[in-house]
């Protein structure tokens, strides 16, 4: 996709940032989506400065984030798996704590080796 374009998508869903469907909180996701959860993300500006560092990582289409559960929903592009690694990292990168990372590769509580 067009960086301008992607950016624009990006942006729009981040302005959106829908509390995600309480079928999502169940133990499976759907397909292969991503969760994130993350220590005291406690207002929409927490999660738009959280969603925006995702949306850089490679093969993120989109970001939804639940503030009152803490945790941000990740839909990678048609494809492709986006790195665990590379999403604890870009949580971290925004001063925030990653506690859980939900993948199809796997659980994982610490940051991931890739």
């Amino acid at each position: 996709m067009y960086q301008p374009i992607r950016l624009m998508v990006a942006a729009l869903t981040v302005v959106s940032l829908l509390s995600a469907p309480e079928c999502m909180l169940a133990a499976k996701l759907r397909g292969r989506m991503v969760a994130v959860y993350v220590d005291d993300m406690h207002c929409k500006a927490c999660a738009k400065k959280i969603a925006r560092k995702l949306y850089t990582v490679p093969g993120v289409v989109a970001v939804r984030a639940n503030v009152k559960k803490n945790f941000a929903l990740i839909t990678p592009q048609n494809g492709k798996d986006p790195s665990p690694r590379a999403i604890w990292e870009a949580v971290e990168a925004t001063k925030f704590k990653p506690v859980k990372l939900v993948t199809p590769r796997g659980t994982f509580k610490t940051k991931p080796k890739s």
